[in-house]
């Protein structure tokens, strides 16, 4: 019979770390923002409450390394790096395109980010904030590239409307499963339209 080998302290200590950081998404899922307690983490983890101060300075360091773990563009931050440095292959526009085709993608796919948004327009905190700041310093790279490109054109105003009707529409259809302007994004062709008009806006913008 084969022995266990043993993984040592320091790998113990990242499974624990691992396990804190991932029931901060099941608190999200199950609860909400308002649920994200130390007892309520460490529940979720199966493990002490003691390892959330030995292994993060806070619950909400805990929570701050989980949401930067999960937020769109910091997830997506080495995606949009690589864009940019393969950016003479492409024009502004259509890269700015994908972003938003993947950013609707991965939205309407993750229920904890679906939690996180309800969150940043909920409440003010220091966690949300970062994680907005983070989001504009990425952004603000591409919007560059945009100056150079589209003179007189304000992609800036136009991106904002189509994200935050990217973060409504997903969270109406989510939370109450009805028609938005009769569209149902729930279904592939309703999703296929709102990409679809995406493209098209960005393309007359």
């Amino acid at each position: 019979m084969t022995r266990k080998k043993y993984q040592g302290e320091i790998n113990d200590k990242e499974r624990s770390k691992q396990k804190l950081i991932n029931a901060v998404g099941k608190i999200l899922k199950t609860k909400g923002y308002t649920g994200l307690t130390a007892t309520n983490i460490a529940k979720a983890a199966g493990l002490s409450r003691r390892l959330i101060s030995t292994y993060f300075d806070s619950v909400d360091d805990l929570v701050e390394t989980y949401v930067r773990n999960k937020d769109y563009w910091t997830a997506a931050s080495g995606k949009v790096e690589d864009m940019l440095k393969d950016h003479d292959k492409r024009d502004t526009k259509k890269m700015i395109d994908e972003i938003l085709q993947n950013q609707l993608e991965y939205f309407y796919n993750n229920t904890e980010m679906q939690k996180i948004i309800l969150w940043e327009i909920s409440e003010k905190s220091q966690i949300m904030y970062d994680a907005c700041e983070e989001r504009e310093r990425l952004g603000s790279k591409v919007f560059a590239l945009a100056d150079k490109e589209l003179e007189g054109k304000d992609i800036r105003a136009v991106s904002a409307i189509l994200v935050a009707a990217i973060y409504y529409m997903v969270l109406h259809a989510k939370s109450t499963d009805t028609l938005f302007c009769e569209i149902d994004i729930n279904q592939p062709e309703g999703m296929q339209r709102i990409k679809n008009a995406i493209s098209s806006i960005l393309q007359k913008s």
